[in-house]
């Protein structure tokens, strides 16, 4: 029952208008699964302070999740996320040192194995989750980390554990490259713990080397590699719905990873791989921008939408950094009873995390049929008549197909600015995106910029309306 609901979840989560559902169905899915762990203990003749142990541990992880979760509010989500991920990192690394240092000696090669792999995947999904988290939080600089020879290195350091597990599962080989001076166990404690360290220092590596305009497909990235983690962990610990569970995680990050790197032009190979095969930062100079900002003002946007019949909203971070989303479905509820047609334009890694924005504007209750992929509505915006733009840059962005020199560049974006109207809500002019760099769009002709909070200039239209 648990692995069915689990695997329901998966296909409710796939569609906004099954959402809901999908989630109480993996509330449920793990709340069978505990249910059904508890009865195997109990099966298999645990000792009652062992379900002491599981209660307290458990109850004491529950108060924790549930103090840390009621303070995390839209915007810090996928900092959240990514700091969960380094838990299950942490968990996978515990569980396989616990086994291996409680039955050393009596271990086949198929448990070994899993033990190693456990270790390397979790410490690559802890150290990656810190560094996304901290990137995330602005806690550490959202630039690539680019060393001499990285890929060499990255390179170098699989070699390094490649030779670690073959001695961690045959330690006699220890005897034909000299190393006589340490036991069997030893050798093989000894190359798991090097493991440990390798992969930590891989995992930061990998993730550091990856700008911060790509830090949505990183976190699907590590979701990923969590669930491969489970994985390990069901191995390990003989329990096929730790396996399930973990091989759904596992497949559904992956899938979404090429998703999302199909949408931003990327190569999948190298978001996974820290970079790998990637040319140099562009080191020509930026376009220099042409033309005067046209500084817009709220009336001037609503005489404009009153005229207009078809409209398109972008929302971006900026959306969810100003808590907007209520005051955007207002407008866009008292537009479409006007009679005309009004539509939500979502790039796909719009925020910082996939489906954000998503989440948002489904909060402020707006419907789901007027919200619309990229691609559903990229090739429609020389047919409307205004845009409002709602603290997007990065992804609506022209120097994206324009300019070659830009760190975006290639990465496909809404294209707004062939709309015949387009109103830019900004905090200030100077205040550029993720990628750091100033949006050309703002210096088109057909192009305002209504500077304010994205709340309060939201909220001023709301009531012109």
């Amino acid at each position: 029952a648990a692995a069915v609901c689990a695997i329901s979840a998966i296909a409710g989560l796939a569609d906004q208008k099954s959402a809901r559902t999908g989630n109480v169905l993996g509330i449920a899915g793990v709340t069978y699964g505990l249910a059904a762990t508890a009865a195997d203990m109990s099966l298999a003749g645990a000792a009652p302070a062992a379900f002491q142990q599981v209660g307290l541990l458990g109850g004491l992880g529950a108060a924790v999740g549930t103090a840390v979760a009621s303070q995390v509010g839209p915007t810090e989500l996928p900092q959240t996320v990514a700091a969960f991920h380094s838990l299950v990192g942490i968990a996978a690394m515990a569980g396989a040192a616990g086994e291996y240092l409680g039955n050393a000696g009596d271990l086949d090669v198929g448990t070994l194995s899993a033990i190693y792999l456990a270790v390397f995947i979790g410490a690559i999904t802890f150290t990656g989750s810190v560094v996304a988290y901290t990137k995330l939080s602005g806690m550490m600089s959202s630039k690539a980390l680019s060393l001499p020879g990285r890929d060499q290195l990255n390179l170098g350091m699989l070699g390094v554990l490649a030779v670690g597990m073959a001695a961690f599962l045959d330690p006699s080989l220890g005897s034909t490259v000299g190393i006589d001076s340490l036991t069997p166990e030893a050798l093989q404690l000894s190359s798991l713990s090097f493991g440990a360290v390798v992969s930590s220092i891989l995992g930061f590596h990998l993730v550091a080397s990856i700008g911060g305009p790509d830090m949505p497909v990183v976190v699907t990235v590590l979701n990923s590699y969590s669930g491969w983690a489970l994985v390990a962990e069901g191995f390990l610990l003989g329990n096929p719905l730790l396996c399930q569970v973990g091989a759904l995680i596992g497949f559904s990050g992956a899938i979404l990873t090429w998703i999302m790197c199909e949408a931003m032009g990327r190569s999948i190979t190298s978001v996974i791989f820290g970079g790998a095969g990637t040319a140099a930062a562009p080191t020509g100079e930026a376009a220099v921008m042409e033309g005067e900002v046209t500084i817009g003002s709220v009336d001037n946007m609503m005489e404009t939408l009153l005229e207009a019949n078809n409209i398109m909203i972008v929302p971006g971070y900026g959306l969810a950094v100003a808590q907007a989303q209520f005051a955007v479905a207002e407008i866009a509820k008292k537009l479409r009873d006007m009679g005309k047609n009004v539509r939500f334009g979502i790039h796909p890694v719009a925020g910082r995390m996939p489906g954000q924005l998503n989440v948002l504007l489904a909060e402020a209750s707006v419907p789901y049929d007027m919200v619309f992929e990229m691609d559903e509505v990229n090739d429609d915006f020389e047919n409307v008549d205004v845009t409002i733009v709602i603290g997007a840059s990065d992804t609506v962005s022209s120097a994206a197909e324009d300019d070659p020199n830009c760190s975006i560049y290639g990465m496909p974006v809404l294209r707004v600015w062939k709309s015949k109207v387009v109103f830019v809500s900004k905090r200030t002019i100077g205040n550029t995106g993720y990628a750091g760099m100033e949006n050309p769009i703002l210096y088109k002709d057909n192009v305002e910029v209504v500077l304010g909070d994205a709340h309060d200039t939201c909220e001023a239209l709301r009531s012109a309306l």
